[in-house]
């Protein structure tokens, strides 16, 4: 299944297999921590080299994306640079991209403890947005109607394969996954997590299927003919 439906504060979300949030009625596509330019960060204050195609692949992704949902506004829940220096750096063809994305389009930039200033590039930036009772903003205060990310959540099923990185939500509240490449994760059952939660939350596992599971502290749960157990 490319998406998993579900409400929250009586909106309808798509949690979407490539790790997009999408609510359909608004025509509003979102998604978190890209961290573009994370390579030549990581270049910069250390020396040490990967490929540099993170950045490329993360927009390349959102480009489906965006064909797929045809979205009005697009919001980007914060780290979406890695750093400001990596915004001001970004190559041209990326900024091109990205200015291909926003045309005829209102696309929203989130703060993010990464990228906690505006950077030069089109768009509107904002600490936090308000969609109807939904509000959108990088970390989460515990507040019902929030929409957002900076965990990184992952999540792990018997018979699955490793952690995958995973939407988590409840009755009240969402936190989005890490849609950018070379992002890491925090698993849904530490603390940290759980503590923003008042009852254990659903995981909707990415990759090639968008697939709900509950968060479980003890054994991971086993997928059999479709169900867990």
């Amino acid at each position: 299944m490319t998406h998993h439906s579900f409400s929250i504060c009586g909106v309808e979300l798509e949690a979407r297999a490539s790790g997009a949030l999408s609510l359909p009625q608004a025509r509003v596509l979102c998604v978190s921590d890209l961290h573009l330019g994370k390579s030549d960060r990581i270049a910069r204050r250390s020396g040490t080299l990967l490929p540099p195609y993170e950045t490329a692949d993360t927009l390349d992704r959102l480009v489906q994306e965006i064909a797929q949902t045809d979205p009005a506004t697009v919001i980007c829940l914060g780290d979406s640079f890695d750093d400001l220096e990596a915004a001001a750096d970004i190559a041209p063809a990326a900024v091109s991209e990205i200015a291909k994305m926003q045309a005829g389009r209102e696309w929203i930039w989130i703060e993010g403890n990464h990228d906690p200033g505006p950077v030069a590039i089109g768009g509107t930036h904002l600490s936090e947005f308000k969609v109807g009772p939904l509000m959108f903003r990088h970390i989460a205060t515990g507040q019902p109607g929030e929409i957002t990310g900076h965990y990184h959540p992952k999540f792990g099923v018997a018979g699955v394969g490793p952690a995958k990185a995973c939407f988590l939500y409840d009755e009240t509240k969402v936190i989005l996954p890490a849609f950018g490449t070379f992002t890491g994760g925090l698993l849904a059952t530490h603390p940290v997590l759980a503590d923003l939660f008042s009852a254990p939350p659903i995981a909707v596992l990415t990759g090639k299927r968008a697939i709900p599971v509950p968060v479980t502290k003890g054994p991971r749960p086993r997928l059999r003919g479709g169900k867990f157990y």
